[in-house]
């Protein structure tokens, strides 16, 4: 990748100074450095996550704890049925798999 030297550094400054004049500069240096912090900040936070859950393979690895549910007994008692209206039967179609034939 080729080094941008101090020449072409101010080419850009030259280019960005004609595009957006000199009162909106300031504010887009600005923003744009604001922009960088966050980046960084990010980048940051996502590294010492990664690294911290690199270190904790070990404590992860231990079995979870068990939960024991325990039921009461069921007292027997008498159990009616819900009366069930017959359903008229219905019409079964075979169905067929042949294939037509085939016009040439």
């Amino acid at each position: 990748m080729p080094n941008i030297g101090p020449g072409e550094i101010l080419v850009i400054l030259i280019i960005a100074l004609v595009v957006f004049g000199p009162r909106k500069l300031p504010e887009l240096g600005k923003s744009l450095g604001a922009g960088i912090r966050e980046f960084r900040k990010g980048t940051a936070g996502l590294k010492e996550e990664f690294e911290g859950s690199m270190r904790e393979p070990a404590q992860s690895a231990a079995p979870a704890p068990v939960q024991t549910i325990t039921a009461s007994a069921v007292t027997p008692g008498v159990v009616m049925a819900k009366e069930v209206t017959p359903q008229p039967a219905q019409a079964v179609t075979p169905v067929t798999t042949e294939k037509a034939p085939e016009h040439v």
